[in-house]
């Protein structure tokens, strides 16, 4: 239950009119409830309306690694089934950006490549929503990766698997890319 009116000028010291537009803006939003005779709850520490971007501004990196490891697997069955020529060049294209700033140890370049690189391969699902729901986790995974990484080591250490992924995406073989997919991930998000 929040304090009364009086309480809450005294807290934040500002008048009435402050307090009131703040609490109505509250309500508007879900986070606060008025119950006739009780007083004003708090209904909600998250707005029940908030825009899935939003939302994904505040994840923590790992909830944000899990939706990865649970996507990453189908995606990469998904790209080597429908994949097209203009689909492999992109991926190619970001496979060696990646391999190439983590040799240089270019950290920021091939954190950059390799979240390209990934969504690359979600757009070759041809399936929209996967692509956006995995573009949108990527992208702000991208900026707890700046504060994970030291160097390129791990990058390095992990371009075997992405290289043997484009190999199983351009044969169109659905089991291996799954397959190696998973692998990318092992127990990575519980060292983090």
């Amino acid at each position: 239950k929040l304090p009364t009116e009086p309480e809450l000028m005294k807290i934040f010291g500002v008048g009435r009119s402050t307090i009131r537009e703040a609490v109505k803006m509250l309500l508007n939003r879900g986070y606060l409830s008025v119950q006739q005779g009780r007083g004003t709850f708090v209904e909600s520490q998250m707005p029940a309306n908030e825009p899935f971007e939003q939302r994904l501004k505040r994840a923590d990196i790992r909830e944000l690694y899990e939706v990865r490891k649970i996507l990453e697997a189908a995606i990469a069955e998904k790209a080597a089934l429908r994949r097209t020529e203009k689909d492999l060049k992109d991926i190619q294209k970001y496979i060696m950006e990646r391999k190439a700033s983590a040799k240089a140890g270019m950290l920021e370049e091939c954190i950059e490549a390799d979240i390209h690189f990934h969504i690359a391969v979600a757009k070759a699902t041809h399936n929209e929503i996967l692509f956006e729901l995995y573009k949108s986790a990527s992208i702000h995974l991208q900026k707890g990766y700046n504060h994970i990484y030291d160097d390129t080591t791990h990058f390095l250490e992990s371009q075997p698997l992405h290289e043997k992924l484009v190999k199983y995406i351009i044969d169109r073989n659905v089991v291996k890319a799954s397959g190696i997919a998973a692998q990318f991930w092992g127990d990575a998000a519980d060292n983090k």
